[in-house]
């Protein structure tokens, strides 16, 4: 991020002293210098506007470092079949939501980097996206209501979605989602969601947690 930002900067410093040139060439005269400066301001001028909208693009979005942990989360049983999820983030405030269903999905954005984008410097990221839940029964999952909810903000501009619609403009942006398998809900239950290069891992923390997930598992799902 800092190599992209100090690239930023130096392009926009110099399309700031071309436009000084071009006032300085019209003042005395000199059309074809000024008209070579203009061209000089506005291709480094673009180009430090591009990292300034890519540096927009990526607030929200956290660094990946191989397996790392994201968030723990918690289920407290309100009703038949709808629970309570605490979602707990380091640095952030404890978010709540209620979850229709049995079973419980997080999926995240992930971006990664290739030639020639890896020249600036830049770590993979990720942004947890949604969480949702689900009924294992397929007849239930058809004609029940679905709960899903948006874990992150949007943005003007979002380096994600354009590299995904607009995949020439993102040259070596790779953008995908992450997602973790279905996962039992229970009261109690709290687990620990991890993050790897290509995928979402939930490991049961507690009793209620590892009961649910040996329960679900022997019944066949």
């Amino acid at each position: 991020m800092e190599t992209l930002i100090a690239i930023t900067v130096f392009m926009t410093l110099i399309a700031l002293f071309m436009l000084f040139n071009v006032f300085r060439h019209l003042r005395r005269g000199r059309m074809l210098r000024a008209g070579g400066s203009f061209a000089g301001g506005v291709a480094t001028g673009s180009l430090g506007g591009a990292g300034a909208v890519m540096v927009i693009s990526l607030y929200g979005y956290a660094q990946l470092t191989g397996e790392q942990d994201v968030a723990m989360i918690e289920f407290a049983e309100v009703d038949d079949d709808r629970y309570t999820a605490r979602l707990m983030i380091d640095g952030t405030r404890d978010r709540f939501f209620e979850l229709a269903g049995d079973e419980w999905q997080i999926d995240a954005k992930l971006v990664t980097w290739t030639p020639p984008a890896t020249i600036l410097g830049l770590e993979p990221i990720y942004q947890l996206d949604r969480l949702s839940g689900r009924y294992g029964d397929i007849e239930r999952e058809q004609s029940e209501a679905r709960t899903v909810y948006a874990l992150s903000e949007d943005v003007p501009v979002d380096v994600f979605e354009v590299a995904q619609r607009f995949p020439v403009l993102m040259p070596g942006v790779d953008a995908y989602y992450g997602t973790a398998t279905f996962v039992p809900m229970a009261d109690g239950a709290r687990f620990q969601v991890s993050l790897s290069r290509d995928a979402l891992i939930a490991r049961p923390l507690n009793d209620a947690a590892r009961r649910a997930v040996g329960e679900w598992q022997q019944n066949g799902t």
